[in-house]
C-alpha cells in the first residue's frame, strides 16, 4: 500500500468537491431526444465518447500536462490550457471545465502542505485537466494511473447520469461500469503513444447534444 496509491484514490473520490455529479455532457438531451433509452443505449453512447472523443484528444492533453509540470515546463501547461479551453464546442463545455478548475484549484489552495507553483496562480482560467495533472504531478502519482483514475471519474459520471435521466437501476449501472472498465486499459495506452498531431476533439454528436441541452426546457444537470 502506496501513499502515492491513497492519494490517487482521494484525487478519482466522487467526494472531490469539483462539482462533476452536476454535468452530463449533453447526454441529459440525448435521454431527451430517446437516443439513450436503455442500458445498451447509455453504454453505447458512453462507450463511444469515450473511445471516439475523449481518447483521442482530452486523454493524451491531460497526460502531456502531468508531464509537463513534473517538468516544470510552465509555457506547455499554458498552451495545453488554452488549447482545451478552445477545444470545449459549447459555452456548457467550456462553463463546466473552467467551474471545475477554478473549484480544484481553490481546494488545492485549502489543503495542507501542497506546493503550489506561481504559473498555477498566473492562469486566468483553469481548466479541470490542469488541476488534476497538478495534483497528479505534486502527488508522485505514475501517468498511467492517474490517467485510468482520470477516465474512471469520467465514466462513473457519466454513468450516474444516465441512472439518473434514463433513469437506469444501480444493478444496470454497475454491469456499464464492468463493460467500460474493461475497455479502459487500451483507451489509457492509446493516449499515452498518441503523438499530439494525432488529436482530435472531433465528436460532432456531443457538440451539438451540448449546445442543444442549453435550450432544453427541463433540465437535471447543468450540461
Amino acid at each position: 500500500m502506496s501513499l502515492a496509491l491513497s492519494r490517487l484514490l482521494q484525487l478519482a473520490s466522487p467526494a472531490l468537491p469539483v462539482g462533476a455529479y452536476t454535468y452530463s455532457q449533453g447526454l441529459e438531451w440525448a435521454v431527451e431526444a430517446g437516443l439513450v433509452k436503455d442500458q445498451a443505449a447509455a453504454l453505447e453512447w458512453i462507450a463511444r465518447l469515450l473511445e471516439n472523443g475523449v481518447s483521442h484528444f482530452e486523454a493524451p492533453l491531460t497526460a502531456c500536462l502531468q508531464r509537463a509540470w513534473i517538468a516544470a515546463d510552465d509555457y506547455e501547461v499554458k498552451r495545453l490550457n488554452a488549447d482545451f479551453l478552445a477545444s470545449r464546442e459549447s459555452s456548457e463545455l467550456r462553463a463546466e471545465t473552467v467551474q471545475m478548475g477554478y473549484s480544484l484549484r481553490r481546494l488545492l489552495h485549502e489543503l495542507d502542505d501542497f506546493p503550489l507553483p506561481p504559473a498555477f496562480d498566473s492562469l486566468p482560467e483553469v481548466s479541470f485537466p490542469v488541476g488534476w495533472a497538478l495534483a497528479a504531478a505534486s502527488w508522485e502519482i505514475a501517468i498511467a494511473d492517474s490517467l485510468t483514475a482520470y477516465l474512471w471519474s469520467w465514466c462513473e459520471n457519466q454513468t450516474m447520469a444516465a441512472l439518473k435521466t434514463v433513469p437506469l437501476g444501480q444493478a444496470a449501472g454497475q454491469r456499464i461500469l464492468l463493460a467500460l472498465g474493461r475497455r479502459l486499459p487500451a483507451v489509457v495506452q492509446q493516449a499515452l503513444e498518441l503523438p499530439e498531431e494525432r488529436w482530435s476533439n472531433f465528436a460532432p454528436g456531443l457538440a451539438l447534444a451540448s449546445s442543444r441541452h442549453e435550450t432544453q426546457y427541463s433540465r437535471l444537470f447543468r450540461s
